[in-house]
């Protein structure tokens, strides 16, 4: 069945931890009547939390796609984690959707985890309404939430409703568009609910706030601006288009609130992801690149007649083939295809497909531009890679993933359980492209790291649970980087005789430091000599060495970060220069080059934000002095405060439960990776 684009919505939701995503994609599904009950966070029953640890722990620790309908339009859901250890999963969502909802808590406001999540929806140009959960908490404030969005996110919210009340005393919301009050019945489970007129006590404020709705509506759209300043009355249909409109450019969001959790305001929630949010076709095309010998940049677009070009965001490992999920963005992708994978330049067998609610699904046979769906059969395709037709290649934009800071040492129990264990990490790493392992050169131990303790912790319970294999874990340690101060030049020279033949190269390097763009690569390669100095393949074979050499560090054996290493001169022998000597000479020139450029030794500073109660303050700001933190604001949020900084990692293990016990279980803290940071204090050797 062809796909009615312009009514898809293909949206995610995410936020902070414990803002209430969840409960809220609970309350979509089954007032979508896609469930017959809804689950519970507390008692893991919810539909898109069906893992055993999410269930236990109580939060979302892998994004989880759902499809439902509302008023005739197709909604594919992802939800996302809150906790910024498992980021990768917001990611890799992201870059997928058309569109975003947001959700805050209605008493916190912008929180630590709801700036990342937005930045990264910046960085990716996505649509977003938001949605104030929790009025119905003790300290809600609606208007003290729009004015953090505001100024925290520099975004431009616009309240197409306002609450009825809040905390114990929140009763519904005023739809400023309809100009109606709105009850939900809370024995129906909200599926009920009355309109009815404006309580008189609260008229003026729905007027005003109804005056500004117009005014930010009329900024957006010239037609509206003109009946605007005319005093021409406003039709309901006038401000949602352009709402839409302005959405759609991400030059405002539309911005609702309700209770997931007491059933008010999720409906009215799904009719502005239907009103607002863009559908496959309101997006710019994507920019894809011919790999082919033509070169150059394509644009795709949601056409299910154009040149296939799907995208692999994310993969499950699964016995006994991984569940790869796939976003198709032109073209139409077949179950029992073959389809080329232009980043190895590898055909993959695309054997079943289907449609995916959670952990049930729907076999299909085909999936037309604008659609998500889940796929098995792929077996070398990674998260990042696109699935094309062999006769028109095309290559999408890779995913930039954060960088692991944390690594501990992992063994099996039993020695012949290793190569199992080497098995099941090579899964996990093709699972999460934020894990990673190694063989530490030092001591031969086998190395994991990720983006945090509960990041490693959940994996090693899964290769104990999922995969049954008993393993014994290090103490977790920090992922230190090197880079050079300044700029050096060295060479080096591979001139050896070996399997019966010589073997020539010499390589001149210069290496200095580079300031990296946000989100930018972390090194630059770059050849200054003379046109064909060296052929393609010793090129290439001297990039591979400088690589190679910077990955393994010189100073502490760390991977070596914001640098830019320049060939400026070679040396060719006719008869035995060779690939193999022009990569150990690249490897020995960039090492040389490293030691004369004032290398230093960085760490990850973390971003922390402690919500604390105010008696507790100088309790904790003393113990994060101790800790080489760096206050960088604090803020007042009723009788808590709310403490920013940024605090060495090394310092930070065990933090939250530390944090708990100096303030009786009272304060709570949040972090991500911030930079890094030259080394300070302890030794690290």
């Amino acid at each position: 069945m062809s796909l009615d684009l312009p009514k898809v919505r293909n949206i995610g939701i995410a936020a902070h931890i414990d803002a209430g995503k969840t409960t809220t994609t609970e309350r979509v599904l089954y007032y979508a009547g896609k469930t017959h009950r809804m689950g519970d966070v507390d008692e893991g029953t919810t539909t898109t939390d069906f893992d055993e640890q999410e269930q236990e722990r109580g939060i979302t620790i892998y994004s989880a796609a759902v499809t439902c309908s509302w008023h005739d339009h197709t909604i594919n859901l992802i939800d996302t984690p809150g906790h910024v250890d498992f980021t990768a999963e917001v990611e890799r969502s992201l870059r997928v959707l058309d569109g975003v909802i947001a959700v805050f808590d209605a008493k916190e406001g912008v929180e630590a985890q709801s700036e990342t999540v937005w930045h990264q929806a910046d960085r990716y140009n996505v649509p977003r309404i938001c949605f104030l959960n929790k009025m119905d908490k003790i300290g809600a404030d609606f208007q003290a939430s729009v004015a953090s969005i505001e100024k925290r996110l520099g975004a431009n919210p616009v309240p197409v409703q306002i609450p009825i009340g809040a905390e114990n005393r929140f009763e519904g919301l005023i739809d400023l568009i309809a100009m109606k009050a709105v009850y939900y019945q809370s024995d129906t489970q909200g599926s009920k609910f009355v309109e009815k007129d404006i309580p008189e006590s609260l008229l003026a404020e729905a007027t005003e706030a109804r005056k500004n709705l117009e005014e930010k509506a009329a900024e957006v759209s010239e037609a509206l601006m003109e009946k605007y300043l005319n005093d021409e009355p406003l039709t309901a249909d006038d401000i949602i288009a352009a709402l839409r409109e302005g959405t759609i450019r991400s030059a405002l969001q539309p911005t609702l609130c309700g209770s997931s959790l007491k059933y008010v305001g999720v409906q009215r929630l799904l009719d502005g992801v239907v009103r607002y949010l863009p559908s496959p076709l309101d997006v710019p095309p994507v920019v894809a690149h011919k790999a082919d010998k033509n070169g150059g940049d394509i644009e795709l677009k949601p056409d299910p007649k154009g040149p296939l070009a799907a995208y692999v965001f994310k993969i499950v490992a699964e016995k006994p083939v991984d569940l790869c999920y796939v976003r198709v963005y032109s073209g139409t992708l077949k179950a029992s295809s073959r389809v080329l994978n232009p980043a190895l330049n590898e055909k993959e067998n695309l054997s079943r497909m289907f449609r995916v609610f959670a952990k049930k699904r729907e076999q299909i046979d085909q999936a037309e531009a604008g659609d998500i769906v889940a796929v098995i059969g792929l077996k070398e395709s990674l998260t990042g890679h696109t699935l094309c037709d062999t006769k028109a290649p095309v290559l999408l934009e890779k995913i930039e993933f954060p960088e692991a800071v944390i690594a501990q040492s992992i063994e099996p129990v039993s020695s012949k359980d290793r190569d199992k264990l080497v098995g099941i990490l090579q899964s996990l790493t093709r699972q999460d492209p934020t894990f990673h392992t190694r063989i530490s050169e030092e001591t031969g131990q086998m190395l994991i790291s990720g983006m945090g303790e509960l990041h490693l912790e959940v994996l090693t319970r899964r290769i104990r649970d999922d995969f049954k294999v008993e393993v014994n874990v290090g103490q977790p340690r920090v992922s230190f980087r090197e880079t050079v101060t300044t700029a050096a030049e060295a060479e080096g020279r591979f001139v050896r005789e070996f399997a019966g033949r010589g073997h020539f190269a010499v390589v001149k390097l210069r290496l200095e430091p580079m300031e990296r763009e946000s989100g930018g690569e972390s090194w630059q390669f770059a050849d200054a000599t003379p046109p064909e100095t060296l052929t393609p393949e010793f090129l290439e074979a001297v990039r591979q060495g400088v690589q190679d050499a910077a990955a393994s560090g010189v100073v502490h054996g760390s991977p070596v970060i914001d640098w830019k290493a320049t060939l400026i001169d070679a040396q060719v022998s006719e008869d035995e220069s060779s690939e193999l000597a022009f990569e150990n000479a690249a490897r020995v020139a960039f090492e040389n080059a490293m030691r004369e450029a004032n290398p230093v030794v960085l760490e990850p500073v973390m971003k922390v934000q402690i919500v604390t109660p105010d008696e507790s303050f100088g309790t904790v700001n003393s113990d994060l002095n101790v800790r080489r933190a760096v206050i960088t604001g604090t803020d007042i949020r009723g009788p808590f405060r709310v403490v920013d900084a940024h605090v060495p990692l090394r310092e930070l293990f065990g933090y939250t439960t530390q944090l708990r016990s100096m303030t009786q279980g009272r304060a709570s803290a949040t972090m991500e990776m911030s930079h890094f940071a030259p080394v300070s204090g302890k030794d690290v050797f």
